[in-house]
C-alpha cells in the first residue's frame, strides 16, 4: 500500500495531490533555482511512486468526481511544453513506471521560447555592471554574480509579467537587445517529441496557444486562446483533449469565474490552478489546485507532503459569488 493510504484513503475522504513542475534540467541552474535537476526529480519521482498512487489528471479527476480514487491518489503535471520535459523528465518518469500529465502552450511547440525565458537569458548573458532599463520604466540594476542576476531577472519578470501580451513581449525583446542576447536559445519541445510522450503513455493537456494571463486579453480573445489550443493538440494527436492548465494559474488574478466558464464550454473535463492546497470532493472538478513543496531534502519534502494532506479541505477556486 502507498505509504500515505492512512492521510488519504479511498471514499468520500479521498485526497487528491496534484505536483507542479515546469522544467527538469541536466544540472543545478543558479538562474533557474526552482526547477530541479535530473537527479532530484528523479528523487522525487521514487518517493512519489512509494507514497502515493500515481495517475495521470484525466483518469485522476474522473475518479474523484465518481467517488472512486484509490488511496493516496497523486499527479505529477507539467505546464508550457519545455523540450528537456520529453528528453529528461520522461524517461525517468519510464523507469519508475509512472504516468504523468503535460500542458502544452501550442504556439511555442518547434523550439521556441516563451518571453520569460528571453528576459533570464539576457540577463544571464549581459555585461558586468549597471544595467539600465530607466527609460523604459524598467529601472537600473546592477549585474555582479550569479545571485544578483537571478534577483534581477525575477525583478523584471514581475514588473512585465502583468502588462498585455504585445507589452510583455516588446518589454523581453528590449531587454534582450539591451543585454546583447542575439539569437534567443530554442526551448520547446518539437510536434515529434510530443507525440512520443503520447506514445510513451503520457498524457496531453492544454495551456491555451500563446500563454496569455487569461485577465489581461479581452474575452474573446481569453475563449479564442483556450480553444485553439485544444483543437490544434486534438489535430496533432488525432484524440481528444480533456484537461487544460490555467496560465499563470491564480485565482481572482489571473483567472476569473468566467474563464472558467470558458474552459467549461470548450469541453474540458478537469483543469487545474496554481493555488496551494489538495483536491478533495468538495474541489470544483474545473479548478483543482496543486501543491508542490520547495524543500531540496527529500526528507523535508516527504513531510510537507504528509502535512498537506492531513491538513487538506479543498481549494476553493473563484466562485460567482467571489469573483
Amino acid at each position: 500500500m502507498p505509504w500515505f493510504s492512512l492521510l488519504s484513503p479511498t471514499g468520500p475522504r479521498a485526497r487528491l495531490s496534484i505536483f507542479i513542475f515546469h522544467r527538469v534540467l541536466p544540472a543545478v541552474d543558479p538562474m533557474r533555482p526552482d526547477e530541479p535537476n535530473a537527479g532530484r526529480f528523479e528523487a522525487i519521482v521514487r518517493f512519489i511512486r512509494r507514497a502515493y498512487t500515481p495517475m495521470t489528471l484525466g483518469a485522476a479527476s474522473a475518479a474523484l468526481r465518481d467517488g472512486r480514487l484509490p488511496p493516496a491518489a497523486a499527479c505529477i503535471t507539467f505546464d508550457d511544453g519545455y523540450a528537456d520535459n520529453a528528453e529528461l523528465a520522461v524517461p525517468i518518469l519510464e523507469r519508475h513506471g509512472v504516468p504523468a500529465t503535460f500542458f502544452i502552450a501550442t504556439s511555442y511547440l518547434g523550439g521556441g521560447i516563451m518571453w520569460n525565458d528571453v528576459v533570464i537569458e539576457a540577463i544571464r548573458v549581459a555585461g558586468a555592471g549597471s544595467f539600465d532599463l530607466a527609460d523604459h520604466g524598467l529601472g537600473c540594476h546592477a549585474l555582479e554574480d550569479a545571485r544578483s542576476r537571478c534577483a534581477v531577472a525575477a525583478a523584471l519578470l514581475q514588473a512585465v509579467k502583468y502588462l498585455s501580451p504585445q507589452a510583455r513581449d516588446a518589454a523581453a525583446a528590449l531587454i534582450a537587445e539591451r543585454a546583447g542576447l542575439g539569437k534567443s536559445p530554442a526551448l520547446m519541445m518539437s510536434r515529434q517529441q510530443l507525440l512520443a510522450m503520447r506514445s510513451a503513455g503520457m498524457e496531453i493537456g492544454a495551456h491555451t496557444h500563446t500563454h496569455p494571463i487569461l485577465e489581461s486579453v479581452s474575452d474573446q480573445q481569453a475563449e479564442a486562446e483556450i480553444t485553439r489550443s485544444k483543437l490544434e493538440l486534438e489535430s496533432m494527436l488525432g484524440q481528444s483533449i480533456n484537461v487544460f492548465a490555467y496560465p499563470n494559474g491564480r485565482p481572482g488574478k489571473d483567472y476569473a469565474v468566467r474563464h472558467v466558464a470558458m474552459v467549461r464550454r470548450a469541453g474540458f473535463d478537469a483543469a487545474v490552478s496554481t493555488e496551494m492546497g489538495i483536491a478533495t470532493s468538495s474541489s470544483d472538478a474545473l479548478q483543482l489546485p496543486r501543491f508542490t513543496p520547495w524543500d531540496r531534502g527529500m526528507a523535508r519534502f516527504a513531510l510537507r507532503c504528509g502535512v498537506a494532506l492531513a491538513r487538506a479541505t479543498g481549494g476553493r477556486g473563484v466562485s460567482a459569488e467571489g469573483s
